[in-house]
């Protein structure tokens, strides 16, 4: 008998602390660094002493994004598992038809319910009764999964930032115009209430969006000063976090992954299709949704068998447009037919490197920009569109070797780590362990 004991002992040293220790005590910190390119950390001198020892201590890869490449639908395809063509997003907030002109337009405040098609890793968690939070997250307006909430719209009024200000941790002068602050500020304000959620409150999983780097990049381009200035401050709130995992003392139980949504491209010239269909006696019949590097050519469908070559003539040489793709196109690139979804448009539009569409009224179709700026937006097949994924901490093995993987697979890691089901997503768990 005593020798099943010893057995026995010796084998539960075998299992990973993973599989040891409940979900229940147990943190998973998601923070997506939004516009962070995976080439970025290719940069040798590129000054991110947290990540480097994030990835030293765990492993890092570069993920391949959904289509489109803006925010909302790649952060929703990091809790769903799934591409765009299922959960509902296809820029950054509901595309809703107006019933006049301009056709369409982008609806961010929608309430989660109605935004999200699929369920998502914090609905699973949540319903598993575990506890989640989320700072600056995207697609979150009135989600019922969320337990602890600070907005990208906070203000003095909600019940977290409230329980902030009586704990002398925030004011309401630092809330007040909240969303008309620099993004620097609103950076660093995300940070505190991070902070104070692991401190204070330990949710099982923890949603974290950064967006200052998104906002540097798109202003001076990728690889200018000013990005690698965005990425250090960066790196210092992550620290910051870490830090607080460490003095909460739950590092021996803590996942960090850190993500970003999108890479991004240099550009020096803009292309305004608007003014080439205007052009061709098209400018009140069709309209055109520039998303940085693809634009949402939307006619009434109706007419699509007798526009669609009108259309496709009118923009065929003009500079900076790579490629005009039709519904026959979009299956392959995680796009949901427009009879399948309202959101839809009848052409997609590509741009060149180096190129970025625009929507401004008049003016010529391409121009050249006053300095460098950056865009994404461009197919996720372009290596350039690259997020990056980096595993440290609890449950992962240092030096774990991945290869590239698809960013749908975030969710299914995160339904691991937690021990929760995620049947609707297609991606699969990262071999992190």
């Amino acid at each position: 008998m005593k020798t099943l004991v010893r057995l026995a002992a010796c084998f539960s040293l075998l299992i990973p602390a993973f599989a040891q220790t409940p979900a229940r005590e147990r943190m998973v910190i998601v923070i997506s660094l939004d516009g962070f390119p995976a080439f970025a950390l290719d940069d040798p001198k590129l000054p991110v002493p947290t990540l480097r020892q994030l990835i030293k201590d765990g492993t890092a890869t570069r993920m391949t994004g959904v289509n489109p490449t803006v925010t909302w639908p790649n952060h929703t395809a990091m809790v769903t598992g799934v591409r765009s063509d299922e959960t509902g997003l296809l820029a950054n907030g509901t595309i809703v038809r107006t019933g006049g002109w301009p056709p369409v337009k982008v609806e961010p405040m929608l309430d989660k319910e109605q935004m999200v098609h699929v369920p998502t890793v914090y609905d699973a968690a949540h319903q598993a009764g575990l506890t989640t939070a989320q700072v600056d997250w995207v697609a979150v307006n009135k989600a019922p999964g969320i337990t602890w909430n600070f907005n990208e719209w906070a203000t003095a009024d909600g019940p977290l930032e409230q329980e902030m200000i009586r704990k002398g941790v925030l004011t309401s002068a630092d809330l007040e115009n909240f969303t008309k602050s620099n993004i620097l500020f609103r950076d660093q304000t995300w940070t505190t209430a991070a902070t104070y959620l692991i401190r204070e409150h330990k949710p099982n999983l923890l949603l974290v969006h950064f967006l200052s780097l998104d906002s540097v990049h798109h202003t001076y381009g990728p690889g200018s000063l000013a990005a690698a200035s965005a990425i250090a401050f960066l790196d210092g709130c992550v620290a910051r976090i870490v830090d607080a995992v460490r003095a909460s003392g739950m590092t021996d139980r803590t996942t960090f992954l850190v993500v970003s949504d999108h890479g991004f491209r240099k550009y020096t010239k803009q292309v305004n299709p608007g003014v080439a269909l205007a052009a061709a006696g098209l400018g009140e019949q069709v309209f055109v949704l520039p998303e940085g590097g693809s634009a949402y050519v939307y006619f009434d469908s109706a007419k699509a068998a007798e526009l669609g070559p009108v259309v496709k003539k009118a923009l065929e040489n003009v500079e900076g447009l790579d490629r005009i793709v039709g519904p026959d196109g979009f299956a392959a690139m995680g796009l949901p037919q427009p009879d399948r979804d309202p959101q839809m448009y009848q052409l997609l539009l590509t741009a060149r490197d180096g190129y970025s569409f625009i929507g401004a009224t008049g003016g010529p179709v391409t121009s050249a920009t006053l300095q460098q700026a950056g865009s994404h937006g461009y197919p996720a097949s372009d290596p350039a569109m690259d997020p990056v994924f980096i595993a440290s901490g609890y449950g992962v093995r240092p030096g774990a070797r991945l290869g590239r993987i698809q960013n749908i697979d975030v969710a299914s890691t995160i339904a691991e780590l937690l021990g929760v089901a995620l049947p609707n997503a297609k991606g699969k768990p990262v071999p992190i362990r």
